[in-house]
């Protein structure tokens, strides 16, 4: 079992509490961290791009001029995508489906090793709890900088930290999160993650089998 230490919001270390092996302890897949990552950045794309065909462009569908005889090519629209202002042949287009499915054994086994990935990497933070004596911004500024954290932050809050996220969403390279909605894509793409003991107690009650 891990040992990690507690810190509380002064930036003191208080304590050192073992995580489960099951929860903190996986090994590395870097195969299945990249599906799982890829998946949920596909999920979240939106299909912006779209050119419109013939049959999308305004204009008459009457064919411009006879077949044959007046010295002109043929043609059969004026929405042909030959002449200008017609339709697009191999345009990109809202049709376009980037959604990936990955099963919820590979996604809930993905989370967890990223979470044992950040204790490796020493790069998970656990305090005491995540309540302000004062409820400002300037005050969780004064938390981060007493942990002397480097780089960009994920704080995760438990159900009944929820409203502390008001005072963190303004600062520099912080993201908040709701504990339970927490997430390879969001895990990998910060270098710390922050949570407190009950945020703890929350993850490994879900996932321990």
């Amino acid at each position: 079992m891990a040992k990690v230490s507690v810190y509380n919001l002064k930036g003191e270390k208080t304590e050192d509490i073992k995580l489960s092996d099951e929860v903190f302890g996986l090994e590395l897949n870097k195969e299945l961290l990249h599906q799982a990552y890829v998946a949920i950045y596909s999920n979240q794309r939106q299909v912006l791009a779209h050119t419109k065909d013939r049959g999308e462009r305004a204009g008459s569908g009457k064919k411009p001029w006879r077949q044959k005889g007046t010295g002109n090519a043929r043609v059969g629209s004026a929405r042909t995508p030959v002449w200008r202002k017609g339709g697009i042949v191999f345009g990109p287009t809202k049709d376009r489906n980037f959604k990936k499915k990955i099963n919820k054994k590979m996604m809930k086994k993905a989370i967890l090793i990223a979470l044992s990935e950040k204790i490796r990497s020493n790069n998970l933070v656990i305090l005491e709890k995540i309540e302000l004596a004062e409820k400002k911004t300037k005050e969780f500024a004064n938390v981060l900088k007493n942990l002397k954290i480097k780089g960009s932050m994920l704080i995760g809050f438990s159900e009944k930290e929820k409203g502390m996220d008001l005072y963190s969403r303004n600062l520099k390279k912080v993201q908040n999160i709701p504990t339970g909605n927490l997430n390879v894509f969001d895990i990998l793409n910060n270098k710390n993650l922050i949570i407190s003991k009950e945020s703890v107690d929350y993850l490994e009650k879900k996932y321990k089998k």
